[in-house]
């Protein structure tokens, strides 16, 4: 009991290594866009992007491989990948080598956000939907922390590679804590159910495009938010990367009330969500009021919070025999939603502006909602 308590916990520190990889990005956008020559809100909607992919290429491939050989070896890549990514990324000298970096970066956070959470469902089967919550509390708390580092940086007349740099130790100790540590089995044994066979049922299917849509409504936000608070909502820059330190705080809170209240229904929990995620975007991309526009936008993250880990957890419930591979096309199909909806919003905000852009990120948690709601009557 101790032992699995204890790799529970390294995983949700391994969570915030996660949230490195994933939240420098939008700390300096703005001002990577000048540094690296004036980009267009597009290509900087890319640099998101190609994180994103490198994240969903590094589950794609771990999911099918963890199954044969265990998540032990994946837990210390993912964390190896890190720390070998940000040095890079602090050295890239161009928008080439960047988006390389931001790649690498990418595929590390990847294979630890595959690994992570059928590690943490088989430690806790009996508390699924609270586990996953809490696991993906800690990726907010990362967030937290490597914006207010990236802030702190940025006070001190530093930027974009300092920050890389220092974010450097907390993966280098995963990687020596994960060797000394026995992981549970992943499934793939002659009892678990394949993904060729989920794929098949029409229930798993509605699974994948809801984590897909709660990946969009996640990440639209917070990839784009600094951005809209410093350029359509005319803050100065440190208020802008308070925004995105009170959206992940927002989130963590959200998804930690959650996993200190197991009895509540998922399915209501995920409706009810969408719904008021769907109000908030709205009033963040359209409220006259800078302030009250900003409000919105950081409530967006408490309301949104518990769509992707719940969707995890009752897909996990829905099929126990689910091997990691499972959890794998999950986190790639929610993933994928953070790649399409960052640059969805870059090419709107290009044709309109990015009060426009924000809106249509909206378009997310309304699709979602109806999904959730069948799903609840098939489950």
């Amino acid at each position: 009991m101790i032992r699995c308590r204890f790799l529970t916990n390294l995983c949700y520190l391994s969570m915030m290594c996660l949230a490195i990889g994933l939240n420098l990005l939008p700390v300096f956008l703005t001002s990577l866009g000048v540094e690296m020559g004036g980009l267009s809100n597009e290509a900087l909607g890319k640099l998101g992007a190609i994180s994103f992919s490198g994240l969903v290429i590094g589950i794609m491939i771990t999911g099918p491989l963890a199954d044969r050989w265990g998540a032990k070896p994946f837990a210390m890549l993912g964390c190896s990948l890190l720390t070998l990514s940000l040095p890079l990324s602090a050295y890239a000298p161009d928008y080439v080598w960047l988006c390389v970096s931001l790649f690498c970066l990418g595929l590390g956070a990847g294979i630890l956000d595959m690994i992570l959470s059928p590690v943490v469902s088989a430690l806790n089967p009996e508390r699924r939907t609270t586990a996953m919550n809490w696991l993906h509390s800690f990726y907010c708390c990362g967030a937290v922390v490597t914006i207010l580092l990236g802030m702190l940086v940025l006070q001190m007349g530093y930027g974009w590679r300092t920050a890389c740099l220092a974010m450097i130790p907390l993966p280098l100790i995963l990687v020596i804590a994960f060797a000394r540590q026995q992981f549970p089995e992943m499934g793939g044994g002659e009892g678990s159910v394949k993904v060729g066979t989920l794929i098949r049922k029409k229930w798993f299917v509605y699974a994948l495009i809801a984590i897909f849509l709660g990946g969009a409504t996640e990440l639209g936000m917070a990839q784009w938010l600094p951005a809209y608070a410093e350029t359509a909502l005319k803050f100065p820059v440190w208020v802008s990367g308070s925004s995105l330190l009170l959206f992940s705080l927002a989130m963590a809170a959200g998804r930690m009330i959650i996993g200190m209240m197991p009895k509540l229904n998922p399915f209501l929990l995920m409706a009810v969500g969408c719904g008021l995620s769907v109000v908030f975007f709205l009033l963040g991309a359209f409220l006259p009021i800078p302030t009250l526009a900003l409000a919105a936008c950081i409530i967006a993250g408490f309301t949104g919070s518990c769509l992707w880990p719940t969707m995890l957890a009752v897909t996990a419930d829905k099929y126990p025999d689910g091997n990691a591979s499972m959890f794998g096309l999950l986190a790639a199909l929610g993933n994928a939603g953070g790649i399409f909806m960052p640059w969805l919003v870059g090419w709107v905000a290009d044709r309109h502006d990015l009060h426009w852009g924000l809106a249509i990120s909206a378009l997310a948690p309304a699709l979602m909602l109806p999904l959730v709601l069948r799903m609840k009557v098939r489950a």
